[in-house]
């Protein structure tokens, strides 16, 4: 049992001190704290009146000594530290002495206690700071305090509460919130004579999620575990599907402490950037295990502000363990208004992780889109395509022609390569494009790598066994996989394939086409300053550009998965969303060049797909379990089960 220390002085004079007592959430709060530092197992809380009236906390933790009782009120008098030297690493959730002297001295207090060591308990009044009794009594081991009547002696404070039922909330949010912070006590929390939480004390998570906030916010969760750089990041954090119009499902803690910090936040939706919606924002409920040397939580009088010595590992911490749940722990998005569970026999596949296989799309007629796959090589020597028009494996050649385009098809060999390469039936394509208009010729090359290199075979998940039903408004392909329809939107769902096709081959240098007609592209001052400040970002992003001068740039190179795109729209489009997110971090840079470029290379809503072409294309996208949401964070397809469309015409009940 910790013996309570009266701070001298110099100590507590260290201490960012404030005002404690502000409203009875506030008083809730810190006797809840207390009742957890002494090591309680089972916390009740009882309010009246919102808890202006009434407010009774019991805990069965390690109690106060009888002679320990009365430096309880005593301002900064506390068990947690001693010396200054113990305000570099606070493991506790109180420890400035001001709570417990603060509500005594604006409210009646009764206070019963008993340690275990002890054969009878102590009884503690005291109202505005002066004592009333102080006399043994029979309890169990633990504490109960009851405060009543906050701020009897300060009517001019009084005036400032809030209605009943807003204090009462307000008090319900801050239970919550502990216990979600510690899912191995159990909470009882009785309001106005109902009880209205009970948490289990098993240490689930989950289970108590599903407590406080019930089965339709607990079963949007995915689970998070990650540990890196000696930190340890466990909890819940929603699929992106169910991203939320705000930031008020989002509780962070630190060894067990709520905190708000910009920099777990950012990291957060940092890891969910091209998952979710712009202008949505995920839930989370997520815990950070560290060194209490490394977190400093004595610098603001609410104790929920924190700082830490270095960011960047507590940033690539929630980063790294959020992107790496959404990863592996995401689902299929379920279609508006209908619900059903999962079984497990037709969706384990879209739970594990597989090796990428990126799509490129070409635009031949107006009335004629060809859907390309790309295969990701580690050390690709040429641009190897694989045309949704392509021979099957028995013939030997096909040539294909889409007004001015044609495009050849080899068996088993590529143009600038003789080894023979081919993968799963794959023919790879050495494109060579013309295409024509009334004012000139441009030939697109696609360009090899000096030196040829092994091909390298990924391996990619089996897509499951499919039917196609059809395609709605040349938009949403329709498809059946067993007792299930999905509806796939095929421009959302070919974007984020550009998308991941063009940041796998970043890491080892993006195809890019040579344009015999270079672009020039006119800018305003400042669109032409930021192109010009990352050249060598584009450069790596597949543009070849330079300074023409005079506010103009001239682009000589585009990525290969471009043909056909209006090349000015797009440096413009990529200025303008370099200067609106302005950002120090490279990848992120990228990311918006990306976008931009994915989504201009992708087939559109409205345009014609030939029954092949949708064949290939759904097979490829089943194979890529995790390639759900296009990067603007749109689900690339909605799943309906058999089941819930019977239910709804009335077949089953």
């Amino acid at each position: 049992m910790p013996k309570i220390n009266v701070l001298p002085k110099e100590v507590y004079s260290l201490i960012a001190a404030g005002e404690v007592v502000e409203r009875p959430m506030s008083v809730v709060k810190e006797m809840i704290e207390n009742s957890i530092d002494a090591g309680a197992k089972h916390i009740t809380l009882e309010i009246k009146n919102g808890g202006t009236t009434y407010i009774r906390i019991t805990d069965d933790g390690c109690g106060i000594a009888r002679e320990d009782v009365k430096k309880v009120f005593i301002s900064h008098a506390t068990s947690k530290i001693e010396t200054s030297a113990d305000l570099e690493a606070i493991s506790t959730l109180g420890f400035r002495g001001e709570a417990m002297a603060s509500i005594a001295a604006v409210a009646k207090v009764e206070l019963l206690t008993k340690a275990a060591d002890e054969a009878e308990g102590t009884r503690y009044e005291i109202a505005a700071g002066e004592e009333k009794d102080f006399s043994a009594a029979g309890c169990p081991n633990g504490t109960t305090i009851v405060v009543r009547d906050i701020f009897f002696n300060v009517p001019a404070r009084m005036k400032f509460l809030k209605k009943d039922v807003t204090e009462g909330n307000s008090v319900q949010g801050v239970v919550d919130r502990i216990a979600l912070s510690h899912p191995e006590i159990s909470f009882r929390f009785i309001r106005e004579g109902k009880q209205v939480l009970v948490t289990s004390g098993n240490g689930d998570l989950k289970g108590t999620i599903y407590s406080i906030f019930g089965s339709e916010f607990s079963n949007s969760l995915m689970p998070v575990e990650y540990e890196y750089g000696g930190l340890r990041l466990s909890g819940f954090a929603s699929k992106p599907h169910e991203a939320r119009k705000n930031r008020a499902m989002q509780f962070f803690f630190i060894n067990g402490r709520l905190v708000k910090s910009a920099t777990v936040c950012a990291a957060l939706e940092q890891a969910y950037k091209n998952s979710i919606m712009v202008g949505k924002f995920p839930a989370c409920v997520l815990n950070i295990e560290m060194d209490a040397k490394q977190v400093d939580v004595n610098v603001h009088p609410s104790k929920i502000e924190v700082r830490f010595i270095n960011e960047k590992p507590v940033f690539d911490l929630i980063y790294y363990g959020v992107k790496t749940a959404i990863e592996t722990k995401n689902t299929v998005k379920e279609a508006s208004g209908f619900f059903t569970a999962d079984d497990g026999r037709v969706y384990k596949s879209f739970e594990q992780k597989t090796a990428k296989i990126n799509f490129g799309v070409k635009e031949e007629a107006p009335s004629q889109m060809k859907i390309n796959f790309s295969s990701a090589q580690s050390k690709p020597s040429v641009q190897s395509v694989w045309s949704a028009a392509a021979p099957k494996p028995n013939e030997h050649i096909r040539k294909d022609s889409y007004g001015s385009r044609e495009e050849y098809t080899i068996k088993g060999k590529s143009a600038f390569n003789s080894d023979e390469a081919e993968e799963d039936g794959c023919k790879f394509v050495a494109p060579i494009n013309f295409r024509t208009d009334e004012r000139e010729t441009t030939e697109t090359i696609s360009l090899a790598a000096p030196e040829p290199a092994p091909q390298v075979i990924e391996e990619k998940e089996e897509a499951p066994a499919f039917s196609i039903v059809g395609e709605a408004f040349n938009t949403y392909i329709i498809v059946e996989i067993k007792n299930d329809l999905f509806y796939i939107d095929k421009h959302a769902a070919h974007e984020r394939m550009n998308f991941e096709r063009l940041r796998a081959e970043a890491e080892q240098g993006i195809a890019s086409q040579m344009l015999l007609s270079p672009v020039t592209v006119k800018l305003s001052a400042e669109e032409y300053d930021c192109i010009i400040d990352n050249l060598p970002l584009l450069s790596k992003c597949g543009f070849a550009a330079e300074d023409f001068g005079n506010s103009t740039v001239i682009v000589r190179e585009t990525p290969s998965l471009l043909d056909g795109t209006d090349v000015k729209d797009l440096i413009v489009e990529i200025a303008g969303k370099l200067l609106e997110h302005k950002t120090d971090i490279e990848p992120d840079k990228m990311d918006w060049i990306f976008h931009s470029a994915s989504c201009r290379a992708a087939v559109k809503g409205g345009d014609y797909t030939s029954p092949e072409e949708r064949e290939l294309f759904v097979e490829k996208l089943l194979s890529m379990p995790d390639i759900q949401y296009c990067p603007h964070g749109r689900p690339v397809m909605l799943r309906v089960s058999k089941y819930e469309l019977e239910k709804q015409f009335g077949r089953i009940q």
